[in-house]
């Protein structure tokens, strides 16, 4: 079929994709590379991960303009794109050589122990359109490092990055056998999940999606296979009366608008203090009025499309409806072509009101008073979900307070709440949004191997008995 972009609908390449019968095949072909590769030194596995991070950034302009055409990727989100992409493969390489090298742990006398890590098996990894490089990247390399087998599921809105993607790291040494792309939609991630074979599941996508997972993870019989999600948040950013309303306009419009929306890390619910809401909104709408939406690859453009048609048509019916009801305080303008959807801001009696993701433009308004803040951390904590959630405050006190609440995995003071750094800021959630460990960070490599501790009794009643080799 036709690959559509969602800038103008025109196709930019094609791709056959997999049924139920070539995730077997993939499964087959993954699951029988798997030994050799697993068998492979950290150290061999840890370059050709490091090479591929090589060819990312040699080929950047190739990619830079994939991601533009076919993910509706603005040229800073896209070059930014290319740098995480990079970033994970030498990160995970180099977490590697420290986790998967045999490591001696200390025993009573007279005893050895030694701690090995090694791969599970075949991982599936099924990666989302949102960052069709970075994450897809970033799971694959995870598993492959680690010595697993990988069978990749993109998104059925971004093969061809993902194909380009797989080029890369097999270019660099990554096997065949041992590395399996296999576009399609849900069907074929069913297939693959369903598997017997399947030794692990990351996934990166919606909370429903991930229940489906976790659900026939559970069915099957055989092996308890794990299962590493992330998935989306209705993310807050709290704003008190102290904070400078020009630096908080600035991190909104960034949080809120940049990549349409279209982050698992978005800003969604803007919550004010009585005391400066009005100002800040003010503020907040003159500066939204600013942002240009248009054609991504144009340089000026801030707000690039939303992916596809059904994002479009879900969006702009929930806006519809809000409006309705009498909750737009204001609305930009977006290009007829395309699947453009413009910058909303929504105005909320309660933060309650917001029950799920709106995964776009648009971003929800509630205030709250003083004296409410305890409340207020009690109410964004009580959505289930816990990926990001920003405060902009010039008071220690609720820095302290919302630490130790820890209302979600990544907690951002005074700053935007995107862009998480590779092994700076590593990312993921608990609750709806997520099972760990965080991506980009030290524990997530420990989530996709085994580990075997070797005891061996050194001491005996004669004396030191030794080991013999094979040839004595």
């Amino acid at each position: 079929r036709d690959v559509l972009s969602p800038i103008d609908g025109g196709a930019i390449g094609r791709v056959v994709e997999a049924d139920a019968d070539a995730a077997r095949a993939a499964m087959t072909a993954a699951a029988r590379g798997f030994p050799q590769w697993a068998a492979t030194p950290v150290e061999e596995r840890a370059q050709i991960i490091e090479r591929a991070a090589d060819l990312l950034e040699t080929r950047r302009g190739v990619l830079i303009a994939l991601l533009q055409s076919e993910a509706g990727k603005t040229l800073d989100d896209a070059l930014a794109e290319v740098r995480e992409a990079a970033d994970l493969c030498r990160y995970y390489a180099n977490e590697a050589r420290r986790i998967c090298a045999p490591a001696a742990l200390p025993g009573p006398t007279g005893e050895s122990n030694i701690l090995r890590r090694s791969g599970r098996g075949v991982f599936v990894c099924i990666s989302p359109w949102n960052f069709p490089l970075a994450i897809f990247i970033g799971q694959v390399a995870a598993a492959l490092v680690t010595g697993n087998a990988v069978v990749a599921k993109p998104a059925e809105q971004t093969p061809l990055v993902a194909a380009l993607a797989i080029g890369l790291l097999r270019e660099a040494g990554a096997p065949n056998d041992a590395l399996q792309l296999a576009p399609g939609d849900g069907a074929v991630g069913t297939a693959l999940v369903a598997d017997a074979r399947t030794a692990g599941v990351v996934f990166t996508g919606s909370v429903e999606v991930a229940q489906r997972i976790n659900r026939a993870l559970a069915e099957r019989d055989g092996p308890i296979a794990p299962l590493i999600a992330e998935t989306g948040g209705i993310n807050a950013m709290i704003v008190d009366s102290t904070a400078l309303i020009e630096q908080v306009v600035d991190d909104v419009l960034t949080s809120a608008f940049r990549s349409a929306g279209q982050r698992c890390s978005a800003l969604r619910l803007l919550c004010l203090q009585e005391e400066i809401a009005p100002a800040c909104i003010e503020a907040l709408i003159g500066a939204t009025r600013e942002l240009r939406v248009g054609d991504p690859r144009d340089i000026g453009a801030h707000v690039g499309p939303v992916i596809d048609a059904e994002a479009k048509a879900k969006l702009d019916a929930y806006i519809a409806g809000q409006a309705a009801a009498g909750r737009l305080l204001y609305a930009s303008d977006a290009p007829a072509m395309g699947t453009f959807v413009a910058p909303h801001i929504l105005r909320l009696d309660h933060v309650a009101d917001l029950r799920e993701e709106i995964f776009g433009p648009v971003l929800h308004v509630a205030t709250w008073r003083a004296g409410g803040f305890a409340r207020l951390l009690a109410d964004i904590a009580a959505s289930g979900y816990g990926l990001t959630v920003g405060l902009h405050t010039r008071i220690e006190r609720r820095v302290r307070d919302v630490s130790e609440a820890a209302p979600a995995g990544n907690i951002y003071v005074n700053r935007n709440m995107i862009g998480a750094v590779v092994g700076s800021h590593p990312f993921g959630g608990f609750g709806l949004s997520g099972t760990g460990p965080k991506a980009g960070g030290p524990d997530y490599l420990r989530r996709f191997l085994r580990e075997t501790t070797l005891t061996i009794n050194t001491a005996s009643s004669g004396g030191d008995a030794g080991l013999l080799s094979l040839d004595e």
